[in-house]
């Protein structure tokens, strides 16, 4: 570990803290409807929207109807992605004459990129332009608006009085993509262009190596995919090398701004919800305890990845381990990066986690295994940490004896167990299919490498589904009827069976009274609870997940350090 690594650590979390509050406040606007400067262009845009929808934003919605405009809205779009990828051959901006996709291959990313997940079962090369302008961009924006629109019928559940709505999924989805969205993702394209990054419409361009050889390079409109794939908590690389690319991510600048971008928007509505609910301390509260979680995780990993392997000390290579790390950016950069996408449901990799130490490796497992709530994905990330939240104000309620409360709402036994089916998807998607995988010889034919990394290689493809996370482990060819229908079914579930019951409880905190806490209330906005929050998160994730960590990373670190090698 370096001086220079710490100090990029600390540059990172220095500049979230200082965007979390603007980047809320504005949030906050779209949240409560109110104008922003960007309603003087873009207001005849929206208004333009709902008369050709015939959607009337100011008429409310109950958590089941906004629940069924959500997964309808949803369920169409990934119908016409799996249309686009399986035409492909036949579309036009197909420069390059590729073929469709196979029907399992289309289905797997088609619901990949609709639960905002954006698994490749494929390499970003073997795309159109038209596949990936119009069948995955459009998803990157939507999947991510759902995510921020979930959230804010979550905080109009706790901040509403005796009311039997939670907003309206159209006007809530219209306002984060015509204000946040698509107007933070043009000024990021064009940085993103001024660096280097491609935008263009040709096939591709040769170039010529060292040896005197010709590579034949992909191009295509990058620049656009690759800021709302960040911004959005996306992860779908253009390339197969993704963000290890350099025509994704040029420089070491371009490096930091990826990274900050996939936190960004997750950070700023823990502000937003601390707004909601008149309380600012709330939001400063669960943003210190997914601290807390964050920056253990980076501790670890570049420790970790910075002391290397047994093996490279006995071969007598010096320094951390470099393997499929980006040479332009070193351990600090690489560690970095790992923990934030997996922190975030982002995806994004400019690493290959496949090639961390066995404890390096296992920190991205964690944090997506936690339900992916350390920042989370854009809305994902709070709604998920909320349950949490719910389930930590529930064990103190019976630590003080008085029925819990959380920002003026009493916590009874609708919305416990909601959270707790909510919760129990991870779990229950994650080992029973890992385990179906790992003793089914398609499963088994999958894992490059034996033993527990191959296990691992499985374990990390079922928690980055269910998660919504989208990195892989590599080394696991995913590409096959088994793991493309089984990925498939974990992304869904991971989704909707989480955002479901989230709204289930939107709708019965939104019609409770507002319940004043008192002299025997437990409080929610200091270092204990934070302390309760982190404990939870914790206790729950080991008890789950222990077990299937021990078959995997915590062997193979036991092994390595005797020598033995996967």
């Amino acid at each position: 570990m370096t001086l220079a690594g710490w100090a990029l650590i600390a540059l990172f979390v220095a500049i979230m803290a200082a965007l979390a509050k603007p980047v809320g406040l504005w949030l906050f606007a779209l949240y409560e409807g109110r104008q922003t400067p960007l309603h003087a262009v873009l207001g005849p845009v929206e208004r333009g929207f709902y008369r050709a929808a015939g959607i009337d934003p100011g008429e409310e919605q109950g958590w089941r109807r906004y629940a069924l405009h959500m997964l309808a809205f949803n369920v169409v779009l990934a119908l016409l992605t799996y249309v686009i990828l399986r035409a492909q051959a036949v579309l036009p901006f197909n420069p390059r004459g590729l073929a469709g996709q196979d029907p399992h291959l289309a289905m797997n990313t088609a619901i990949s990129f609709a639960t905002n997940t954006n698994w490749q079962s494929y390499s970003g090369e073997t795309l159109s332009n038209l596949s990936q302008m119009l069948a995955l961009t459009i998803h990157n924006f939507a999947s991510a608006a759902t995510g921020i629109a979930i959230a804010f019928a979550l905080f109009r559940g706790f901040a509403r009085r005796e009311k039997g709505t939670i907003g309206n999924f159209w006007a809530d989805m219209t306002r984060v993509t015509l204000y946040v969205l698509l107007p933070v993702s043009i000024v990021y394209a064009l940085y993103l262009v001024a660096s280097g990054v491609p935008q263009t419409l040709a096939a591709s361009i040769d170039g010529h190596t060292i040896e005197g050889a010709v590579q034949t390079i992909g191009l295509g409109p990058v620049a656009s995919q690759e800021a709302i794939k960040m911004l959005g908590t996306n992860g779908g690389g253009f390339f197969n090398a993704n963000s290890a690319h350099p025509f994704e991510n040029p420089t070491a600048l371009t490096n930091l701004v990826q990274m900050l971008s996939i936190f960004v928007l997750g950070v700023g509505l823990t502000y937003t919800f601390g707004k909601a609910v008149a309380d600012t301390r709330q939001g400063w509260a669960i943003l210190g305890a997914m601290a807390v979680l964050f920056l253990a995780g980076v501790t670890v990993t570049y420790w970790a990845e910075s002391a290397g392997t047994t093996a490279m000390h006995a071969a007598g290579v010096a320094g951390g381990n470099m393997e499929g790390k980006e040479v332009r950016f070193g351990v600090a950069a690489s560690s970095l990066f790992a923990v934030v996408t997996t922190a975030a449901s982002c995806g994004a990799v400019n690493a290959m986690h496949d090639s961390f130490t066995p404890i390096g490796g296992m920190i991205p497992l964690v944090n997506i295994q936690l339900g992916e709530i350390v920042v989370g994905g854009v809305g994902a990330g709070i709604y998920g940490f909320l349950l949490f939240a719910i389930l930590s104000v529930f064990v103190a309620g019976l630590m003080v004896g008085r029925t819990p409360e959380y920002v003026g709402k009493k916590i009874e036994a609708r919305e416990v167990k909601l959270a707790v089916l909510a919760i129990a998807v991870l779990p229950l998607c994650i080992l029973g299919l890992t385990a179906l995988s790992a003793i089914s010889t398609d499963g088994l034919a999958g894992p490059l490498n034996k033993g527990p990394h191959g296990f691992t290689e499985i374990l990390y493809a079922f928690r980055s589904a269910t998660g919504n996370n989208g990195s892989a482990f590599a080394g696991l060819t995913a590409a096959t009827p088994w793991y493309d229908g089984l990925l498939s079914i974990a992304m869904w579930l991971g989704r909707f069976f989480v955002i479901v019951p989230a709204l289930a409880i939107a709708g019965s905190l939104a019609a409770k009274k507002h319940a004043p806490g008192g002299p025997g209330s437990f409080p929610t906005t200091g270092p204990l609870w934070i302390g309760l929050l982190v404990g939870v998160i914790l206790i729950l994730g080991g008890l789950t997940f222990l077990p299937s960590l021990a078959l995997g990373p915590i062997a193979e670190q036991v092994a390595m350090l005797r020598g033995q090698l996967f």
